[in-house]
This record gives structure tokens, C-alpha cells and sequence, in this order.
């Protein structure tokens, strides 16, 4: 990024506030995070173009630590992810620590906060992710849990033996959000264009697609993020030779306040 530019400037992303958007690798920017260190942080997504929650791609350093928990407000719940490289990260919830190698991933309930050091001084990427806590009904309280991606195996979406899903957290109302990794073998697609009141955030980290987002189809490539809005229509199907695959956001398990 920094420097001259080498061609003429382009960027793919699209950003429709309140909808949707794509925020593509060329126009990203790093922004300081009061509480995280030697971590090159860009924020993806926020309130300000209509997500309900914040996510967060950042490069680590040799030295890349939280100096604050990071989602540790009263009414906050977060979530981590090494996405790459060969660092191992200590992440801390509470009381409880897990060295994290990629793939391993971690969730705080609301008020914990995450605080991660790089033990081993080696490259890699997180996802950060916050939310707002939505109270169950009957009162039932999520908990901490650690893991790993490579520890789940993979199930069939919809019914479908092309398209293939992993639930990175428990299917249980304590929880009112999951984190899922969603796989297409080249040229599975979506069984129907959705249309519901769930949002999503969207890392795609593996192989491209077309994806339909409201009335238009964008192709997503590797490296692309994507915020669905609720009702916003979606589908998408995987074009080229490997799999399109990307890790995703869900809320559920709430009744809509009025």
C-alpha cells in the first residue's frame, strides 16, 4: 500500500449502506485499535454502513499483544480466529487461556473480552469479531468456548453432498450468534436465493464465486469481505477449479423486539 501507485487505481468494492457491501484487499487501511499492539488492524465492518456488529482482519507482528481485552463491555460478546500463518497465539477469556494454532478459534461471552499474545513471534492473521448480547427469554447464559476448525468435520448443507458446513459453535439458544466455515465443491450453489432476517459477515479465504447481493451479481474472489444485510436476497454458486470457501457470522436463536 504504501508508496506510488504502480497502475491505475481501481477497486472492486461496493459498498450499499444499510444492504450490503464488498470490501475487497485494494482499498483497505490500517487503523489503530486502542488495546491491541504491533497488530496491523483493518476494520471491515461497523454500524456506520448498517452491520449490527464490528469484524476485524488484522496482520500480526512478532511481538502483536492486547494491552485491553478486546470486546470486554458489559453488554459485548466476541469472537477470535487465526486465519493463517504459523504463529501461535495465546488467547485469554476470563480466567481461562488456550494456545491457538491456525484454524483455532475462540469465543467470549458477554463482558470477558479476548486478550491474545503472539507466544512464538511467528507471522499469521486473526478475525475479530463483536457483537451486542441478546438476552434469552428464559434467561440462559453462553459460555467460553475454545476450538478448533480441524477438530470439526464436515457436514452436508441443506442436504446437499457439494456443499459442505462446519458449526464452530455449540447449536444451543444459550448462544444467540454461531460462526460457521461454508464450503462449495466447484460448481455446487446455494439450494434457493435466501431471504431472511439474519445478517451475515463473510471471509472468503479459499477459491471465487459469483454472488448474487440483492439484484446484482458481483464476483468474489479470495481475500474478499462481504456484509449481508437482513432481507438482503443471496445466493452464490463457486466458479473455477477448487472450492469457494469462506468463514461467516450468523445471529439466531431470537425473537425480533418490536
Amino acid at each position: 500500500m504504501p508508496g506510488y501507485p504502480q497502475d491505475i487505481l481501481q477497486n472492486r468494492s461496493v459498498v450499499k449502506h444499510g444492504n450490503y457491501a464488498v470490501i475487497t484487499p485494494q482499498g483497505r487501511v490500517i487503523n489503530v485499535v486502542p488495546g491491541i499492539e504491533d497488530c496491523q488492524m483493518t476494520i471491515l465492518a461497523t454500524p456506520k454502513m448498517g452491520a449490527s456488529f464490528v469484524q476485524l482482519i488484522g496482520q500480526l507482528g512478532a511481538n502483536a499483544k492486547t494491552t485491553l481485552a478486546y470486546g470486554a463491555k458489559p453488554h459485548e460478546e466476541a469472537f477470535i480466529y487465526l486465519l493463517d500463518g504459523e504463529a501461535e497465539l495465546k488467547v485469554t477469556v476470563g480466567g481461562e487461556s488456550r494456545v491457538l494454532k491456525q484454524g483455532g478459534y475462540a469465543y467470549a461471552p458477554p463482558g470477558a473480552g479476548i486478550g491474545f499474545e503472539n507466544s512464538n513471534h511467528q507471522a499469521g492473521r486473526i478475525l475479530l469479531y463483536k457483537q451486542r448480547y441478546v438476552e434469552h427469554p428464559a434467561g440462559l447464559k453462553p459460555y467460553t468456548v475454545f476450538g478448533s476448525v480441524h477438530d470439526i468435520e464436515w457436514a452436508d448443507y441443506d442436504g446437499m453432498a457439494n456443499v459442505h458446513i462446519k458449526d464452530l459453535l455449540p447449536i444451543e439458544q444459550n448462544f444467540d450468534m454461531n460462526m460457521h466455515i461454508l464450503s462449495f465443491d466447484p460448481g455446487a450453489s446455494h439450494n434457493i436465493i435466501e431471504t431472511h432476517v439474519q445478517e451475515h459477515g463473510a471471509y472468503v479465504y479459499e477459491g471465487q464465486g459469483c454472488y448474487l447481493l440483492d439484484e446484482n451479481w458481483y464476483l468474489i474472489k479470495e481475500e474478499d469481505f462481504i456484509w449481508f444485510g437482513p432481507y438482503c436476497k443471496q445466493a452464490s454458486y463457486a466458479v473455477g477449479r477448487g472450492p469457494f470457501t469462506y468463514i461467516y457470522s450468523k445471529d439466531c436463536h431470537r425473537d425480533v423486539e418490536i
